[in-house]
Order: structure tokens, then sequence, then C-alpha cells
């Protein structure tokens, strides 16, 4: 299988990494993965990216906020989930500020209340240390403020 993707020339490489952008936002460090795939030489390489970039289907601004938009909306993530997530793409942070302000504050909110709600009626322990525990652990992994996650277990508990 290896040896078969060295058969690809610079333009078959370029069109199956053109499709690949077109179809779902990607990060410059997602298409660079993707293209060490292809065992291009070093100036291909840079020639493929040059060329997608400046044809707009590299936008590192355009992949954070679409990414911000869905980590929040389908998997209820909190900032600082998202953050790290981004930054382990080597999104610069004025990228991040940017598109952290696709999530409107009422939204990410009513969001984190409505996930730590229910994650508190799930959670099967009686109340108690062990139940605090795995609710504050739940809100941590999901990415959420330490303040909103205590304030939301002190109203939790009365």
């Amino acid at each position: 299988m290896k040896a078969e993707k060295n058969n690809f020339s610079k333009k078959e490489i370029q069109s199956k990494l053109e499709y690949y952008c077109a179809y779902q936002e990607r990060c410059y460090k997602e298409v660079e993965e993707k293209l060490y795939s292809y065992a291009a030489t070093s100036a291909e390489k840079e020639d493929i990216l040059t060329y997608l970039i400046e044809n707009n289907f590299i936008n590192e601004e355009r992949f954070a906020q679409s990414f911000v938009r869905g980590k929040h909306n389908y998997k209820f993530w909190g900032k600082n989930r998202i953050i790290n997530e981004l930054k382990y793409r080597n999104i610069s942070s004025k990228i991040i500020e940017i598109a952290l302000k696709e999530i409107p504050e009422t939204t990410y909110l009513s969001n984190f209340h409505a996930i730590a709600e229910k994650n508190w009626k799930n959670i099967t322990e009686r109340k108690g240390p062990k139940k605090n525990k795995k609710f504050v652990d739940f809100l941590l992994r999901k990415g959420y403020e330490t303040s909103l996650i205590y304030e939301k277990l002190n109203e939790l508990n009365k």
C-alpha cells in the first residue's frame, strides 16, 4: 500500500488535497500531516501548501470558527477544551480569540446549565463528596471554567 502512494504526481496530490480541504474545513497542520502520507518532495509539499492557502482551501480563521461552532453546539465542549484543542492544532491565539466569538454568551451559558443539570441527574451516587467529584470531573473534562462549575455545584447541592 505504501509503495502505491509514491506513484502520485504533484497534480494528483494537489487534486486529492483540494478535495480533502473542500470536504471539511482543515487547518494547516492537518493538511500538512495528510501531505506527508503522499511522500512528495519538500519542494512539492511547499508548492502544494502555498497553492492551497492562496486558493483559500486552507484558511485557519475559517477552520477555527467552524471548529468552535461544531464542538460547542454538538459536543457541548467548554471554552477551555476548545482553546486547548485549537492550540494543539497550532492555531494562533489571535485567531482563537476571534473564533470564540462564534459562541454567544447566552448560548454558552444555557448549554452549560443544560449539560450540568442532565449530568447531575444521571449520576447515581447519593449527594455527597463522591457525587460532587464526578460532577466536577465531568464538566472539567468538557472544558468548562472552574468558577462556573462550582457555582452550579453549590446551586444543585441546595
